[in-house]
């Protein structure tokens, strides 16, 4: 019998997240829901990340409504969402029964898989929000954060994966989120962990930033990967996933069993064609993030912090400096510790790089959120912070040991206080908590819009 592979659909989280800063709003993609749900892929990854911050800041969307929207137009697919561990979906830790109360919520609305990860790999910041989803009932996708350096080796990254299964982990996902795992690196890593936990299905998930991805994917299959995560080939490529009508016809030449509905994957790719092309004109799908950049093997930059930084850099009128960002993250990188450049270390690692930059002097200026991670309270770091740089950001000041979130209060009755009849339930209790400003203005701008509804009665004379 011929091996399978199953496919992940990225392109409403992460295929979107790397090439159009998830800019893409459910009115563009709901008129494919039902040819998705038809086309045979092992999941879609549609939530998490990024895509919950974007629907409140830019697009004006009730996250969980949106999820909910997904669920109703896609009854015999699995959902997926990517979760940032402790931080949830956003960029510090929060108290342990605003994870627990979040991963229920967004088990009841719809999600099936939950894949957590940790910016550091430290799994004291995953095990609260794994057992959550086991208690769920959903599928835990235990996560690793794949990266390289003098401290990250196969060996850790085993004893990782063993660590995971014990909390519950139904499957193993490696996470490349910068596209700089080779072929060979691919083949001894999945080798190894199929070796370390015989039976347990892995997901490889990697982006096409160095041009390595589809080599990639091909040696990971040959070493026994269970599932690969794509795009659909308007979304594909660049800083995104491969083309997932590529793989799938490289694999069935190869005899691999593949699934996929080539007739839905076609009608999708004929409809996001013009999706893309409205980004493209509009300026919001920039041509570097669609290039493949060798320079990122050096600097580990993943799609997601591409797109950011060029972002950033465009607002500030500093494109001229990227190549400066550029040498410059991987120097911030070594000074604190090796962490992989995963949200939210890589926005943290970006943003200090492109100020170093800008100010012309290395941590004259320090952003609150690299003074938190100085201060211990994102986990263990891979490799100790460099002393001098820890020095000079935290002063006198002395870091934490031990998890952080043991430390935090619990938040979730207290703010439903707080917000009283402006929360009509739970979920606008926890988007509150992730993003307080924007999730304020959007409940008070649908408070006032439901007040403003006239009603009428019609009384005959």
């Amino acid at each position: 019998m011929a091996q399978k592979v199953q496919f992940v659909e990225t392109v409403l989280r992460d295929a979107n997240q790397s090439l159009i800063a998830t800019r893409l709003p459910f009115e563009k993609f709901e008129p494919m829901l039902e040819t998705i749900d038809q086309a045979g892929y092992y999941a879609i990854e549609c939530w998490g990340g990024a895509t919950f911050d974007v629907c409140l800041r830019y697009l004006n969307e009730d996250p969980w409504e949106r999820l909910r929207k997904i669920r109703a137009a896609v009854p015999n697919t699995k959902l997926q969402m990517l979760l940032r561990g402790q931080n949830v979906l956003g960029y510090s830790h929060y108290p342990d029964d605003f994870v627990k109360l979040f991963v229920k919520k967004a088990v009841e609305n719809g999600m099936d898989i939950i894949r957590i990860f940790d910016a550091l790999n430290d799994v004291n910041n995953l095990k609260v929000a794994m057992e959550a989803t086991v208690n769920a009932g959903a599928i835990a996708s235990g996560t690793i954060s794949y990266t390289t350096s003098p401290v990250h080796t196969h060996a850790k990254y085993v004893e990782m994966v063993k660590e995971l299964k014990e909390m519950g982990a139904s499957t193993i996902c490696i996470k490349d989120m910068a596209g700089i795992m080779g072929p060979q690196e691919a083949y001894d890593l999945v080798s190894a962990i199929k070796d370390a936990v015989p039976g347990m299905p892995i997901d490889l998930h990697t982006h096409s930033t160095t041009g390595l991805a589809f080599m990639t994917y091909l040696k990971a299959v040959e070493a026994g990967v269970d599932i690969i995560d794509t795009a659909i080939s308007p979304f594909s490529g660049g800083t995104s996933q491969p083309a997932t009508e590529t793989l799938a016809y490289a694999l069935r030449q190869l005899g691999y069993e593949v699934d996929l509905n080539d007739k839905a994957t076609k009608k999708m790719a004929d409809y996001f064609k013009g999706v893309r092309d409205q980004f493209v004109a509009d300026g919001t799908l920039m041509p570097k993030s669609m290039a493949t950049d060798t320079q990122c093997l050096t600097y580990q930059i993943p799609g997601g912090m591409l797109s950011n930084l060029l972002s950033q850099l465009k607002q500030m009128n500093a494109l001229d400096k990227f190549d400066e960002a550029l040498i410059e993250t991987p120097k911030v990188r070594e000074d604190m510790g090796y962490p992989p450049l995963v949200t939210p270390t890589s926005q943290m690692v970006g943003v200090q790089a492109v100020t170093n930059v800008l100010q012309g002097e290395r941590y004259k200026k320090v952003s609150k959120e690299i003074k938190a991670y100085c201060r211990g309270e994102y986990g263990r770091t891979p490799a100790p912070i460099n002393p001098e740089i820890q020095k000079l950001i935290l002063g006198d000041e002395q870091p934490i040991t031990g998890r952080y979130a043991d430390t935090l209060a619990p938040i979730v009755e207290p703010t439903r206080e707080k917000l009283g009849d402006l929360a009509k339930c739970d979920e606008d209790v926890l988007s509150y908590i992730a993003f307080p400003n924007l999730a304020e203005k959007f409940l008070e701008e649908r408070k006032a819009k439901e007040e403003n509804v006239a009603t009428y009665s019609i009384v005959e004379c």
